[in-house]
């Protein structure tokens, strides 16, 4: 069994759902040495997330941005946590519902996902800044 770990430093992307797939595989060529296996990538935050969806048409990505805005909204009033601005308190709600790992199995040296897939940054601050993740591989 081989385990291979990296850290990888994204740039700041503004508020929204960003496809990152293409920096993962680029960032993390060990991908290529797993026959079989398993790829966790996690974000080291608590106001982001990670999903994976539709890669292909940017209006997913948009639609998803407008219906978190509407389910958790900035301007509720009960939010006690909003030292950071108004989006802080909504950030790590969304962060939580979309979850800070997800899983992705390896065949062949490539990612096994579907062809309409991809792995979406989550980004759900105004200016979160840059993001960092964690990306293990394990697999024969």
């Amino acid at each position: 069994m081989k385990v291979f770990q990296k850290h990888i430093r994204l740039k700041p992307y503004p508020r929204g759902f960003h496809l990152i797939t293409d920096i993962i595989v680029d960032e993390f060529p060990e991908i290529r040495q797993i026959k079989k296996g398993m790829l966790q990538v996690f974000i080291q935050h608590s106001s982001a997330g990670l999903t994976i969806n539709e890669n292909a048409d940017p209006t997913v990505r948009k639609d998803f941005e407008t219906f978190v805005n509407d389910l958790v909204p900035e301007d509720y009033r009960k939010f006690i946590h909003t030292y950071e601005g108004s989006d802080d308190m909504p950030a790590h709600i969304k962060s939580s519902l979309f979850g800070a790992s997800i899983q992705v199995p390896v065949t062949n040296g490539k990612m096994s996902m579907g062809i309409w897939q991809g792995i979406y940054l989550c980004e759900f601050r105004d200016h979160g800044g840059s993001r960092n993740l964690v990306l293990t591989l394990f697999g024969e």
